[in-house]
């Protein structure tokens, strides 16, 4: 059968998410009979698993010819890890005496900086704002439509998406019809919200390379290849000291996300619920940390009045200052956890079906990643829509900042959460396995 054109393949990816979309309410109504099988299932494997890193492969590059290799960020957090894979792919061919690979990549300025010429940026489409899903397909059908077409004349040893199921799963199909293997780097979070798309995913890659300890055995029950190679972000963070809470401090922090709806959603909520902490310890230090000052006007604006301050700057510096912190759920859950701070876990929500789909839809125990790496509640995590649980929050925060009987019995647990993050080194890894798939499927 002849291969489509790569415009065709975008198209029908086009047709298979407008057709997904429609179909999804009868996946739904499919998945709820199993739905409580399924959320026992998913907390005996957080229970149960070890986080065991899957051993790196031996590899035998060829030394005739430099590997071809294909690399794709969609969106800021994975360029940073799709720009440290490409210094680990040269790095490990270097290393064994391989020509160096030719990268050719989807992604934005930081791969530029690395010498790539990008076929596509949706790296700076993400940093401009979701515009509506209308007003964007035209603009993604076009990057798949150019990623194929860059596959079919590059012909690339190896396709290695990094993270953004949403653009990469269609993608690795359009790349895949190249006859170009898939190696895609964070396995996505469908065991907590998606159960029923892993059996596209699993058509749509070779390797799946898992970050969260319980996520293999998940993927593999289901039939994707999968190794675990451990969280990226402790690459990022290998360089910062792990600290415990300064016993002298006095200071929360408060992390409400880094977008704007997100912060305005989460943030005056926050800040109401400090009144049982401010009564009891009339000092607290109440620090909003920012990353970037894209939002400082925002925050300032919200936190007027409210006796808290705005910190822009090193987040780490910060935390390592803290003694507990109030945070909306994220990737900041890791940073978190590697200075060990108390911490309650805040996610609310504004639309009435998000609010029904995290009671009905999703699959997992626990949406805190600490949670789900201790494979228990250790931090309190409230996911609701409106006001909420106002009282048992603000008293949680109390006990998090001021009760040193919780405090002492949470940090070992803490300690053993972050361990079963497994060692830095996840993008290394990654980039062995992604070189020995290489190898494995030669170019035809």
């Amino acid at each position: 059968m002849p291969r489509l054109s790569p415009p065709n393949r975008a198209r029908l990816e086009l047709v298979r998410a407008v057709g997904g979309a429609l179909v999804s309410p009868l996946r739904y109504l499919a998945h709820v009979p199993g739905r409580s099988r399924a959320m026992a299932r998913i907390a005996e494997d957080v229970a149960e698993a070890d986080g065991a890193i899957d051993p790196t492969p031996a590899l035998d590059l060829p030394a005739d010819r430099p590997l071809r290799i294909f690399v794709s960020a969609a969106e800021a957090s994975g360029e940073i890890h799709a720009a440290t894979l490409v210094r680990e792919l040269r790095r490990l061919a270097e290393e064994h005496g391989a020509p160096p690979p030719e990268i050719t990549a989807v992604g934005g300025d930081r791969l530029r900086a690395l010498g790539l010429d990008p076929v596509a940026d949706p790296v700076a489409r993400a940093h401009m704002g979701f515009d509506g899903v209308a007003q964007s397909l035209p603009y993604y059908v076009g990057v798949l439509r150019d990623a194929g077409a860059h596959a079919d004349a590059f012909r690339p040893d190896v396709f290695v998406p990094v993270d953004s199921p949403a653009l990469h799963v269609p993608m690795a199909r359009v790349v895949r019809a190249s006859r170009t293997p898939v190696v895609h780097l964070v396995t996505p979070q469908y065991w907590g919200w998606a159960p029923w798309r892993v059996g596209g995913y699993r058509r749509a890659v070779d390797v799946g390379l898992s970050i969260l300890p319980h996520e293999p055995r998940w993927f593999r029950r289901n039939g994707v290849e999968t190794r675990h190679v451990g969280h990226p972000l402790l690459d990022v963070l290998e360089d910062v000291p792990s600290t415990r809470p300064d016993p002298t401090s006095s200071t929360l922090a408060i992390l409400p996300g880094s977008r704007a709806g997100v912060i305005r959603r989460n943030l005056p909520w926050m800040l109401e619920a400090l009144g049982p902490l401010r009564a009891a310890h009339p000092g607290a230090d109440v620090a909003v940390l920012q990353s970037t000052d894209e939002h400082a006007e925002l925050v300032q604006g919200i936190a007027e009045g409210s006796g808290a301050r705005l910190v822009v700057g090193d987040l780490h510096a910060q935390l390592a200052a803290a003694r507990a912190a109030f945070a909306v759920s994220g990737t900041v859950l890791t940073d978190v956890l590697h200075h060990r701070l108390p911490t309650v876990v805040l996610y609310r929500i504004s639309k009435r079906f998000e609010a029904w789909a995290y009671r009905h839809v999703l699959t997992c125990p626990y949406f805190a990643s600490t949670n789900l790496l201790a494979g228990e509640e250790l931090l309190p995590e409230h996911c609701f829509r409106g006001d909420g649980p106002g009282d048992e929050i603000a008293a949680q925060v109390l006990r998090a900042y001021g009760d040193e009987a919780y405090r002492s019995r949470l940090a070992p647990a803490l300690d053993r959460a972050a361990e079963r993050l497994g060692p830095p080194g996840a993008v290394a890894r990654a980039a062995a396995h992604a070189l020995a798939v290489a190898t494995e499927h030669p170019r035809r």
